[in-house]
């Protein structure tokens, strides 16, 4: 009944492309296979509903091996030809091998169960989990083979299939036993399905080459046949697949109920495209005049932009003729000056007989013919010797003056592009920027629309050195950008701009960072040399640590009257410093009430932590009557290490013979991120504010040792080390 059924819709699609209410092409298109783009052959079903043949399948998972045992290699995909796929992206085979049952190992190459699980569909570009049957537990799609094979027919002339038993030449086959999966001629099928035996009972069909079973089996239990519809998967299933399989706790239903409710809703739904084939009509006649007015648009664009570069041409041979007048004009002008200057020089060679004939006037002994003759001659004579010792070109044959500076209309016309008003121009986020051992650019659209398909990223280092300004551009999907390999102690400016096909936006304002002064140092908290657990608490990373106060501060309360002890917990780096030049940060909570950062050298770290009684004595209260000045003069002077003092949202420098007198002077704001800047070459520790890399503080330091981070915390306060910028770090960011 299902089969008769299907022949009469089949029958009725068929009457649809002879009354030419189908196209062909339109059938087609649904009978090719995605990967080899061929009519299928054998196809399967994927987990995802889209077919693929049997063939293409198994290719698709031995490229997609070969792929993983040859990362990177240009020879990587070795494919039969007929699969017209690319060979799998980096970021996807990545993917699938951090997925615990995606590889399974042990198997041959000419295995014909692929090892991969996940298969890239090449129908919806999205990887399918095939299981731990993989192919094995894909149903064939026999209804869709059996359409084809009658496409075949239907769409052009068939190919006469032969009798599979007949003497050559072999006659025209009549019949198909769908039992014997064979082809018959009238007297074959005779002799092999003789009168009487239980092969005169075998169903038999026109000529085909599609040979289906009887029954469908179930993939998983090859010994049971399909009886219901897991309607959670989407697929047939058996009663053991129901009782202990997979599909145990999944939703069923019985074939026959599926089988009827899946027919009538695809029904409907042909019937109603049907029945919108004037809509349809309408909305193609629709698209033929969009087609059109897009080609008479476009046209009309480009009429448009070739008048506007033709106007700029225009402009530009105008400037380009007068400027070439002008340098001739000059060139007449010195060069009849020059003409003239060596006409008189010339004349200075004709005058040789003026040197003989002043000769023979010296050889005149009468004083008074002498003088006579003389004094005319004497003046062409020195006028001639004046002209000789001052020589100068009457004109100068270098062009200098008549050089074009076209640097800045050079970049204007490199950005001319189009520009449209509906592409919102992107502003860079300085607040998410940051710079530290990399460049981490972040940006947003006023509208917070992502209306740019992708951006471009220009940045460039300010020399005042450099004349003419070199941007460096990459282009950015997403809407931050690591920059790596940027000079130290030196400023970049960055700006962006969004594309979206070939419209632009306009360039962003540009932004302004500085990169630390010097490579940026790495290190943890150790929680080993001198570290207090009891009052100081790290957390598993040791990139943060927090003072507890604690019982032991309130018990030895009763001590505190007009003035006391109080201790500071000290910590230092897990990694110290020997030479060079290096720089680190941190941020320090806005509720810590004191904190000391600075250096300490390896010589002094047993001092460090034995000198725990440091800040607060009776000489330091406001009615002691102690000199204030005379104290931090000692106590500057009595340190064994180098740290400045932070706390209540202020950053103090230290009392110094170069630092100001007034104490209100020396109280900063405390910056949001500090640096510090460590130079064991020279023996200078500068203090930062990493925002802005502008120093606060600088001192000289004794670098004798091996120096190491230190920091000093008392009461409730927290220290958290910068965060280098990563790949990991940009992601994060971005999807912030």
């Amino acid at each position: 009944m299902a089969v008769a059924a299907e022949g009469g819709r089949f029958g009725y699609i068929l009457d649809l492309l002879k009354r030419e209410k189908v196209a062909i092409k339109g059938i087609e298109r649904e009978l090719i296979c995605p990967a080899c783009k061929e009519l299928f052959t054998h196809p399967l079903i994927l987990p995802c509903q889209h077919n693929v043949c049997h063939k293409c399948v198994k290719e698709i998972l031995f490229t997609f091996e070969d792929s993983f045992a040859d990362a990177g290699s240009e020879s990587s995909n070795q494919s039969s030809p007929r699969i017209k796929i690319s060979s799998p992206s980096t970021d996807r085979i990545d993917r699938i091998s951090r997925s615990g049952s995606a590889i399974y190992t042990g198997r041959k190459r000419n295995s014909l169960t692929p090892r991969s699980s996940l298969f890239p569909c090449p129908g919806c570009q999205r990887d399918i989990d095939l299981g731990e049957r993989g192919i094995n537990g894909l149903f064939r799609n026999f209804t869709l083979e059996t359409i084809v094979e009658r496409y075949r027919q239907a769409a052009r002339a068939a190919i006469a299939i032969m009798c599979n038993f007949c003497k050559p030449p072999p006659q025209e086959s009549t019949k198909s036993c769908m039992d014997c999966s064979a082809s018959y001629c009238n007297e074959c099928f005779k002799i092999h399905h003789p009168w009487g035996t239980l092969k005169a009972q075998h169903e038999y069909v026109g000529p085909t080459t599609n040979f289906r079973p009887k029954i469908l089996m179930c993939p998983e239990h090859e010994m049971e046949r399909v009886n219901m519809y897991c309607e959670i998967c989407r697929r047939p299933v058996c009663h053991l697949c129901k009782l202990g399989g997979c599909h145990a706790n999944h939703r069923v239903t019985t074939m026959s109920t599926a089988y009827k409710t899946l027919k009538e809703k695809l029904s409907k739904d042909i019937d109603y495209l049907i029945s919108k084939e004037s809509q349809v009509k309408a909305h193609i006649t629709q698209l033929d005049l969009l087609l059109k007015e897009t080609e008479c648009n476009s046209e009309r664009a480009k009429e448009e932009a070739s008048q506007s570069f033709e106007k700029l041409s225009h402009v530009l041979e105008e400037r380009k003729s007068a400027a070439l007048r002008a340098i001739e004009a000059s060139k007449n002008l010195r060069l009849e000056k020059l003409q003239t200057q060596a006409e008189e020089y010339q004349g200075l060679l004709e005058n040789n007989g003026l040197v003989g004939y002043a000769q023979e006037v010296l050889k005149e002994t009468d004083p008074s013919c002498f003088v006579q003759t003389a004094k005319q001659l004497h003046v062409r004579i020195q006028k001639a010797t004046e002209s000789l010792k001052s020589f100068r070109p009457a004109a100068e044959t270098t062009f200098e003056d008549f050089v074009v500076d076209i640097a800045k209309q050079e970049e204007i016309l490199g950005d001319l592009s189009f520009h449209s008003n509906g592409l919102e121009i992107p502003e860079i986020n300085e607040k998410q920027s940051k710079m530290y051992n990399k460049a981490l650019i972040s940006w947003e659209c006023p509208g917070k629309t992502d209306s740019a398909d992708i951006y471009v990223l220009e940045y460039h280092k300010l020399n005042r050195e450099e004349e003419t300004t070199t941007w460096q551009e990459v282009e950015v999907c997403s809407k931050s950008k690591i920059i790596s390999d940027l000079d130290d102690d030196s400023s970049y400016a960055f700006r962006v701009r969004g594309y979206k096909g070939s419209i632009c936006s306009p360039w962003s304002r540009e932004v302004v960072l500085r990169t630390p002064p010097a490579p940026v140092f790495s290190f943890l908290f150790d929680d080993k040399c001198g570290y207090n657990s009891e009052h100081l608490l790290l957390n598993p990373g040791r990139t943060s640590v927090e003072s507890r106060a604690g019982f032991p501060l309130l018990l030895g309360s009763d001590r505190m009257q007009v003035g006391c002890y109080t201790t500071l917990d000290y910590i230092i780096g897990d990694t110290g410093i020997a030479k060079g030049k290096h720089f680190w940060a941190f941020r320090v909570e806005a509720y810590s009430y004191l904190v000391k950062v600075g250096v300490v050298s390896s010589n002094k770290i047993q001092k460090l932590f034995h000198n725990t009684h440091d800040v607060t004595s009776p000489r330091y209260e406001q009615d002691s009557g102690h000199d204030s000045g005379s104290e931090d003069a000692f106590f500057d002077s009595s340190q064994p290490f180098t740290l400045v003092t932070l706390g209540m949202k202020k950053f103090f420098i230290p009392m110094t013979p170069a630092a100001p007198k007034d104490p209100a002077s020396r109280i900063l704001p405390l910056p949001s991120c500090l640096g510090i800047c460590l130079d064991c070459d020279k023996g200078k520790l500068g203090f930062y504010d990493a925002g802005c890399m502008k120093c606060l503080y600088e001192c000289n330091v004794d670098c004798s040792g091996v120096m190491y981070p230190a920091f000093a915390l008392m009461g409730g306060a927290a220290v958290h080390l910068e965060e280098a910028v990563t790949a990991r770090y940009g992601e994060y960011h971005d999807d912030i």
